[in-house]
């Protein structure tokens, strides 16, 4: 009796330090397959990164894997070391190896002749001649005052026509215009020609006065930089031009 448990228990314990040693040896093996294929670190995305996507939020987003160099893409990048300041320039997907140009300046996303617009505004754009926009002289990223005139809606008769500042600093995000196409001498800066495409960022009700301007009345605009003087709003009517 005593030797059927003994010989029934070493059996046990040949079966157990066999599948150890399988699974060693499978272990070993898949170790030395991937030795033989020259293994090398590469970050792969696990989860969707949507485009402009900072690379200091990627580490959530990306993990490092070994992979066969002879699968490894040339830019594939091993770690974020040198990345900072960059963003996602497409959207990225689950599985892909993160290439290094897949991460780019940020200003490389905006569309040419456009700046950012901060965080809680929006953008308007409006059609304004060339002498009401500083002769065709404003770029994006200027700051603009803004001034609305009217014939003198009233609701109880015509009134006088005014006209007032009605906003300070307005960031312009965009701006577009026709080029000239008069020969001009040299040395002679050319004439802006048709409308002006203005495009401001301003919150939801400064963009409802906007338009409302540009609807019922005419909008005039001025450099306005940062050091410029703000005085009290001050509707100007015919009686304070010719007192």
């Amino acid at each position: 009796m005593k030797s059927r448990l003994i010989g029934g228990a070493i059996a046990v314990v040949l079966v157990l330090v066999g599948g150890l040693l399988v699974f060693s040896y499978t272990q070993g093996a898949d170790e030395r397959a991937m030795a033989g294929l020259d293994p090398v670190g590469v970050l792969i995305v696990q989860e969707n990164v949507p485009a402009g996507t900072p690379v200091e939020d990627l580490s959530t987003f990306v993990r490092s894997e070994s992979q066969p160099s002879g699968a490894v893409a040339i830019s594939a990048l091993e770690n974020l070391q040198g990345s900072a300041g960059k963003v996602t320039a497409i959207d990225l997907v689950p599985g892909e190896q993160l290439l290094a140009e897949r991460l780019i300046d940020p200003a490389v996303l905006e569309t040419p002749g456009t700046v950012p617009v901060p965080e809680g505004l929006q953008e308007v754009t409006f059609a304004l001649e060339p002498q009401r926009v500083v002769g065709g002289k404003i770029v994006a990223g200027d700051t603009v005052g803004i001034f609305v005139s009217f014939d003198g809606i009233l609701e109880d008769g015509p009134g006088q026509a005014v006209t007032q500042q009605v906003f300070h600093k307005v960031l312009i995000t965009g701006f577009q215009r026709a080029e000239a196409t008069a020969e001009e001498p040299v040395n002679t800066e050319a004439l802006p020609t048709g409308a002006m495409l203005v495009t401001a960022a301003v919150n939801d009700i400064d963009a409802t006065k906007i338009i409302f301007g540009a609807e019922f009345g005419r909008i005039w605009l001025t450099k306005e930089p940062d050091e410029a003087t703000e005085s009290e709003p001050t509707p100007i009517t015919f009686d304070e031009v010719y007192p």
